[in-house]
C-alpha cells in the first residue's frame, strides 16, 4: 500500500477511535463551595488550619488520624472516620500558612469519586470578616460508560457539595458562636 493510502487509512481509523474513548472517559468535575464569616481570617485559619483537626469542625467527621508523615507537613495522610461509618485516606500537597490554606487528595475512601484534589482557603473579606472558600475537582469513581444512579456525575457533584457546605455551615455556627 503507499504511504499516502496508508496514511489516510491511518487518519480514518484514528478519527473513529479517538470520540469513542473519549465519550467513555468521565469529565472532570468541579465544586466551589464559599462561606463569609463573622470573624477575622486569622481567627478561622487557626480553627481550620490543622489537617489532623477536620472532626473538631465537620459534622460528618468522627475521628482523624495521621497515618503516614507529620501534621500540616507536605506529604502527610490522614485517615477519616466518618460518623455515619465509613473511611477516607487523604494526602496533604500542599500547605500555605502564610495564605490560609491548603491542597489535599484523595487516596480513597467511600466516597463515589476519583481523582480528587481539593483546596480550602481563608481570605479578609472586610472588617473582621472572611470568606472561607473549599473548591475541589474530581471525576466519578465509576469510569463506565453508562454508570447506574449513585455512581454518575451528578451523584459524585452532589456528595462533594454536600460534604463541603455542612462542614462550611457548621464552621460558621462554632466560630460566630464565640
Amino acid at each position: 500500500m503507499p504511504n499516502t493510502i496508508r496514511s489516510l487509512v491511518f487518519a480514518a481509523f484514528a478519527a473513529l477511535c479517538v470520540p469513542a474513548f473519549a465519550a467513555g472517559a468521565p469529565p472532570t468535575l468541579k465544586v466551589s463551595k464559599s462561606v463569609t464569616i463573622h470573624a477575622a481570617p486569622e481567627v478561622v485559619w487557626a480553627k481550620i488550619k490543622d489537617f489532623n483537626g477536620l472532626n473538631t469542625w465537620h459534622p460528618a467527621v468522627a475521628k482523624v488520624e495521621i497515618v503516614a508523615g507529620a501534621n500540616n507537613e507536605i506529604g502527610a495522610e490522614r485517615l477519616l472516620t466518618l460518623a455515619p461509618g465509613g473511611t477516607i485516606r487523604e494526602k496533604l500537597l500542599g500547605f500555605d500558612t502564610h495564605h490560609h490554606r491548603y491542597r489535599y487528595s484523595i487516596v480513597e475512601g467511600v466516597l463515589p469519586v476519583s481523582e480528587y484534589t481539593s483546596t480550602i482557603s481563608v481570605k479578609g473579606a472586610g472588617q473582621n470578616r472572611s470568606k472561607v472558600t473549599w473548591s475541589g475537582s474530581f471525576k466519578r469513581k465509576n469510569h463506565g460508560a453508562h454508570p447506574p444512579a449513585g455512581e454518575d456525575d451528578a451523584s459524585a457533584t452532589k456528595t462533594i457539595s454536600e460534604v463541603y457546605q455542612a462542614g462550611l455551615d457548621n464552621l460558621k455556627k462554632l466560630i460566630e458562636k464565640k
